[in-house]
């Protein structure tokens, strides 16, 4: 088998979200959410994405915990909605819940890496707070409604995530580039690892 193997944790995972994983080639396991850290190295991924789903994100401690030792393993990690704020929360954040959540589509998200305005899908409760923020996580994406947190990457890790929904279908596609991005984070990873050992 030639593609790549991603772990895809399941806090409420959307069909979608599998779908465009794997028109990438990939082949993709879904593990429970609260799977062990042995139950999902057992597949010998080559990527982890963190999915979606509802609720408190700091309640999902036992997804926090194994999301915290899979960083430590160099694992490139992609997370979207809850998977974006459960990564935030392993790597040192803190999250609040929202006086008014975001739900439905056409919420504007600034991009600051490349200065545009993504139209995004958004149903969330719950924020990443900006003065809890690690000095090595750099926020990417913010929210043009409230300026609150919609996108982060870590200097120290491969990690990456978005507090909106890129695969959101019928919907905006402008956020479809965070697949390929997640694709090509494994496919440097592989080719690091190719070279050292």
């Amino acid at each position: 088998y030639k593609g790549y193997k991603i772990a895809a944790i399941d806090y409420g995972i959307k069909h979608n979200i599998l779908r465009l994983l794997a028109s990438h080639g990939c082949r993709i396991e879904v593990f429970p959410a609260n799977s062990s850290i042995n139950d999902i190295l057992s597949f010998n991924p080559d990527g982890i994405f963190l999915s979606n789903g509802p609720g408190d994100p700091a309640a999902v401690s036992y997804g926090i915990n194994v999301v915290k030792k899979l960083l430590k393993m160099d694992f490139p990690i992609f997370g979207i909605c809850l998977g974006h704020q459960i990564l935030s929360l392993a790597l040192g954040a803190k999250t609040y819940k929202l006086k008014f959540g975001h739900r439905g589509c056409n919420h504007p998200v600034k991009n600051i890496f490349n200065n545009t305005v993504e139209i995004t899908s958004q149903n969330h409760g719950f924020s990443i707070d900006i003065n809890s923020l690690p000095s090595n996580i750099k926020v990417t994406h913010t929210s043009l409604n409230d300026q609150t947190i919609e996108g982060i990457e870590c200097d120290d890790f491969q990690a990456f995530s978005v507090q909106y929904h890129p695969e959101a279908s019928p919907g905006p596609h402008d956020s479809r580039y965070l697949f390929e991005k997640f694709i090509d984070l494994i496919k440097e990873n592989k080719n690091k690892y190719a070279k050292t050992n």
